[in-house]
């Protein structure tokens, strides 16, 4: 759960991105795990899940190294994106602080390394991604096959 003023907004990172609605001082603890607000979800409740929710999970979702078990965030940082120089740090114990200082208006990012074991951000960046180079590897064979 973000204790902060947050707001979602488009990403240069990746779609939508999480921003920061004031200044936010190094050191200052901006997320808790609160299960009673976010939602733990074990391996065998999302097998039971439809598919549909399954797809959900699989892009807002993730699987908790610690937890062993799926978190999907209540609020705004399930658009968090990934930085390999994140703004916040998350630690065991469900907490996550400021790494520096940020700017109102300015993305808030973490590293997925801190909650993940096994981190695939090609699995995070589909969608319009996936889609726009579908469409540049398309039109790039199509120019090849006419200029052949």
């Amino acid at each position: 759960m973000l204790l902060v003023d947050t707001y979602v907004g488009p990403s240069a990172i990746e779609g939508l991105g999480v921003f920061a609605g004031r200044p936010l001082a190094k050191g200052t603890l901006v997320w808790r795990l609160d299960p009673g607000f976010d939602r733990v979800i074990t391996p065998a409740e999302r097998e039971a899940l439809p598919e549909t929710t399954r797809q959900f999970l699989d892009r807002y979702a993730y699987f908790d190294s610690i937890l062993q078990a799926y978190l999907l965030d209540g609020d705004h940082c399930r658009f968090m994106n990934h930085s390999d120089t994140p703004a916040i740090e998350f630690r065991v114990g469900g907490t996550g602080y400021m790494l520096r200082d940020v700017a109102a208006g300015e993305e808030l990012t973490c590293d997925y390394h801190d909650f993940m074991d096994e981190v695939s951000l090609a699995r995070h960046f589909r969608g319009a991604h996936q889609d726009r180079d579908t469409a540049e590897a398309d039109a790039s064979a199509s120019q090849s096959a006419a200029g052949a």
